[in-house]
């Protein structure tokens, strides 16, 4: 999901990986515990909505175990997609003429034995409690970590000199532990808030001023978000990263000897004797006025991973382009296929089957494609990729762009992810699609289909940086990633209230099944739109292009 990963929680996806997406936030505003939805399950009466119900029941059944990238689970449920795409006259498109693409990933488990975070002033030493005040982050560099140093705190680590403000300024952290917060200033535009809450941003910053280690403290809104308790029952589980040839973790900052995360309860006993208690530097992050200082004494991290080579695979089907020219260029489509597989047990059930997060997705997905199929091809091609690694930080959408299994180049992304789609809408929101000219491609689709068009609701969440769909765009490649609506279609139900119950009750839990009341017509609507966007840029005389001055077009687009 736009969490795509409880990546600020599997540390090991967070601070080792540096591609933490946060769980979601309920909406602004949402009640403290919204009831369960009492919409009952809708009745499916068109072809398109039983065929994405059907793809949704075998995705998430619990033989697929929860389809775990590198598990049985996953392979099986990617040999389902792949069956599907040959059902419906793809032609292969992955590794050596087949279905998929093999993806290679190091495996990381952070271990109990010798994890250790103590805080050492005055010639004290005080140690936290592991799980209930601290979890240590996977190392995929070395399977034994251990650093003492001074540490410094850096607020939100984040270093954006054009609007005047740098968490670094007057700061030293050569041969230091940085002690930094999640997010971004709440002044700073949605843009460039998505951007500086990356923690790949955070981390490169980090090692980039001579960081030695780094502590992510957990402030009291992260916790409202996602509780601790929820976090801990994480530790334990392997993390991921890709592997090199050289069977070295890719851009997992050696330089950084060791990192944990610690809970918003113990944060005083990190920022004890320094300038400001915990309970004022949340306040001071809630209100844009964090200011970095050195913490006295030293912190010592220590740790063990188990370090394993894994793999697991995208699959990627294909629609070559009728023009001859045109078809060397390629339009993506891209739907996460993993979920997090066999966790902790609710309510008698551990399998997390991800109805929503993402077999929903990858359904509407292959809808879409019959329906290009079926149609006359457009001049350039299409590819439909079910990617893997997603919850463990974008690996495979990573993988597929830079290192795409067809001649030819990227042109456009379309991602679909989580679409909670458990209330009837009249809209759909599309994400990201300001930074390039993929907006007026957007309002003629939703006008051709009849579905409105609404603007983020949550911009400060940040789900623009959350999702596979920025993969693509780190490779210069305009994307749009489109969610479900939140404009109700009838009265009494609003689907803003079904998605906060959803992100508070069955996100990344057992209940995120099919027994949700999902709303098949709405999704059936969702893949007529997908389909729509891919024809009019597959046809269009001009590839997307970033517009004029945009930020991430500036940072990362190219010819």
């Amino acid at each position: 999901m736009p969490c795509r990963t409880t990546a600020a929680l599997l540390l090991g996806a967070c601070l080792a990986l540096g591609a933490c997406q946060r769980s979601p936030a309920p909406p602004a505003g949402a009640a403290a515990d919204p009831a369960a939805p009492a919409t009952p399950k809708p009745a499916n009466d068109t072809p398109a909505g039983q065929r994405i119900e059907a793809d949704v029941v075998a995705l998430a059944d619990d033989a697929m175990e929860g389809r775990e990238t590198g598990t049985p689970g996953y392979d099986r449920a990617a040999g389902y997609v792949a069956e599907r795409f040959a059902a419906l006259g793809l032609e292969p498109a992955g590794d050596d003429g087949g279905w998929r693409q093999a993806v290679p990933l190091l495996k990381g488990t952070a271990l109990a034995e010798g994890a250790r975070l103590e805080v050492r002033r005055g010639g004290q030493a005080t140690a936290l409690e592991l799980r209930t005040q601290f979890l240590p982050g996977a190392d995929f560099n070395r399977e034994r970590s251990e650093v003492e140093a001074p540490a410094v705190f850096v607020g939100q680590a984040v270093h954006a000199p054009e609007l005047g403000h740098d968490d670094f300024a007057g700061l030293d952290l050569r041969g230091k532990i940085a002690v930094v917060f999640g997010g971004a200033p709440g002044t700073f535009d949605d843009t460039r808030r998505a951007f500086h809450s990356s923690w790949r941003e955070k981390l490169r910053n980090l090692v980039e001023r001579g960081a030695i280690g780094a502590v992510m403290v957990n402030t009291a809104d992260d916790e409202a978000r996602y509780p601790w308790a929820r976090t801990a029952e994480q530790f334990g589980r392997p993390s991921m990263r890709l592997r090199g040839p050289d069977g070295r973790a890719i851009g997992a900052w050696p330089q950084l000897q060791a990192t944990a995360v610690v809970s918003a309860a113990a944060a005083d006993l990190l920022f004890e004797g320094g300038d400001m208690t915990s309970a004022q530097l949340f306040d001071a992050a809630r209100q844009g006025r964090l200011r970095g200082f050195d913490l006295p004494g030293t912190l010592l991290l220590a740790g063990r991973t188990r370090l394993e080579p894994a793999e697991s695979a995208n699959v990627v089907g294909r629609i070559g382009g009728s023009d001859p020219v045109l078809a060397a260029e390629h339009v993506v489509y891209t739907a996460h296929l993993d979920h997090v597989g066999i966790g902790a047990e609710v309510d008698g059930d551990a399998i997390h089957n991800g109805a929503l997060d993402n077999a929903l997705g990858v359904a509407i997905m292959l809808e879409a494609a019959r329906e290009l199929a079926q149609g006359p091809a457009p001049g350039r091609s299409l590819l439909f990729v079910a990617l893997t690694g997603e919850e463990q930080g974008l690996l495979g959408a990573e993988w597929f762009a830079r290192h795409p299994p067809v001649e030819g180049t990227l042109v456009a992304n379309i991602n679909m992810d989580m679409p909670v789609l458990t209330a009837p809408t009249t809209d759909v929101v599309p994400i990201g699609v300001a930074h390039s000219d993929l907006d007026a491609v957007l309002e003629q689709a939703a006008s051709e289909i009849g579905v409105a068009l609404s603007p983020d609701p949550f911009p400060e969440e940040v789900v623009f940086v959350r999702s596979d769909q920025y993969a693509f765009v780190r490779a210069g490649i305009p994307a749009v990633y489109l969610m479900g609506g939140v404009v109700g279609a009838n009265p009494g139900q609003d689907p803003k209230v079904a998605m906060t119950w959803f992100l508070r009750h069955c996100y990344h839990r057992p209940c995120d099944d099919t027994s949700l009341p999902i709303q098949y017509g709405d999704a059936a609507r969702l893949a007529r739109l997908n389909a729509r966007i891919g024809q009019l840029v597959g046809d269009a005389p001009q590839r997307p292009r970033w517009k004029p001055g945009d930020f991430f077009g500036e940072r990362f687009g190219k010819e």
